[in-house]
């Protein structure tokens, strides 16, 4: 199969959304690992007076890890799928978070504005039909030397990595989506990283894209090889020496 794209993507993350927070909960480590990339922002402790961007928040997983290591920042929380965004509004948050709809490409339209001192994405950029102008973006809205953190699903380059992300899926999460109804949502799941840049190619289109400081962190336990933290930070041009 092809991946899914635009309105067909939102489509499927709609039709999955009361059943999303069941399925990710059966990934080992999966809250505590989006809390491990918040922290790799390496934001100044609890956040007070900084503005983060969550980018492709889904039903608020990633929203909760940025609340858990960053307490007391404003946090503005943007996903293009209604469904999903019902979900993460229906729990308990404080009034620094605010939710957004809007596609990662269509934040300017939504009224979504910089400057940001922060932005985290996670399981969003094989998603987007265009990474770069999506990292484009990204970069007109941080502050200067403003942090980014992408929590996704990179594959190294060892055969072993893909081999083992496809075992996954096959054995497990494959069937169990499609006895819930959710099956093309889940294919586009395997598909989409199997398609997607590696590692090594994502951060050097991160650095492509104008940032600097680029590095890919690995993630523990069985996803080791296949899920990966990218920070970078918003490089500036050297200024021109006065004369």
């Amino acid at each position: 199969m092809t991946v899914l794209r635009d309105a067909d993507l939102v489509a499927a993350f709609d039709h999955a959304a009361h059943r999303y927070d069941l399925l990710v909960a059966a990934n080992p480590g999966y809250h505590a690992h989006l809390r491990r990339s918040a922290r790799r922002l390496c934001l100044p402790a609890f956040g007070a007076g900084l503005r983060v961007l969550d980018l492709g928040c889904g039903t608020g997983a990633s929203t909760a890890a940025l609340r858990h290591v960053l307490p007391e920042a404003e946090i503005i929380a943007v996903d293009a799928s209604p469904g999903m965004l019902e979900r993460a509004r229906a729990k308990s948050w404080d009034p620094r978070v605010r939710f957004v709809r809007a596609a990662a490409e269509g934040l300017t339209e939504a009224g979504v504005e910089g400057p940001f001192d922060a932005v985290f994405a996670a399981y969003l950029f094989r998603n987007v039909a265009d990474p770069d102008a999506v990292l484009a973006t990204v970069h007109r809205l941080l502050a200067p030397h403003g942090r980014l953190a992408v929590h996704e699903y990179t594959l190294g380059g060892r055969p072993v990595d893909r081999a083992v992300w496809t075992v996954v899926c096959r054995g497990m999460v494959l069937p169990v989506a499609a006895a819930l109804g959710d099956g093309d949502l889940y294919r586009h799941l395997w598909r989409s990283v199997v398609d997607f840049d590696t590692v090594e190619e994502f951060t050097g289109r991160v650095r492509a894209g104008g940032f600097d400081r680029v590095r890919a962190l690995p993630l523990p336990g069985w996803q080791t090889g296949i899920t990966h933290t990218v920070v970078a930070r918003r490089a500036e041009p050297f200024a021109r020496s006065a004369r």
